[in-house]
């Protein structure tokens, strides 16, 4: 992708204080399978940071507790957030999705809009040490069991 290379390199050269290294998608994923906590911020095309961000998922656990983010730092257009598994069609009205992902979008969202302290709140029920876990996480709550606690918490 020279074009995405070029552009990189010209932002790049914009800010010398900022430290980053260049990676081939390939050499890149199996990186992120080998030693995920190296990894701060990658900034990649659509294509290759969906892909990586279903990966990063993948080796956290489960896709369902991804958040993402599309962010429009200059604020110029809207951002947008949703989980990395997006809504997953396959099994909806089952009962079995992990909303952990769109919960924690939102605590991106609200931290993005100028109100840290409840992305705080978020963040700090979906750490805290709870039994409940939808299936893909090896439980057997539902999806509104798995919410009901994560609201108690909060």
């Amino acid at each position: 992708m020279p074009f995405w290379d070029e552009l990189i390199a010209e932002r790049a050269a914009a800010h010398p204080g900022v430290t980053w290294d260049q990676e081939h998608i390939d050499a890149l994923a199996a990186k992120f399978a080998l030693d995920p906590a190296r990894f701060d911020v990658v900034v990649a095309s659509n294509l290759f940071g969906d892909i990586l961000s279903d990966l990063a998922a993948a080796v956290a656990g489960s896709i369902g507790i991804a958040p993402a983010a599309n962010l429009n730092p200059e604020r110029d257009f809207p951002s947008m957030f949703e989980p990395v598994h997006g809504s997953a069609p396959d099994i909806a009205g089952q009962g079995i999705a992990n909303p952990l992902g769109a919960i924690w979008s939102a605590a991106l969202m609200l931290d993005h809009l100028g109100h840290p302290e409840a992305s705080r709140d978020i963040d700090t029920a979906v750490l805290a040490k709870s039994d409940v876990r939808t299936r893909d996480l090896g439980g057997t709550a539902t999806t509104d069991e798995f919410t009901e606690k994560l609201l108690e918490l909060l």
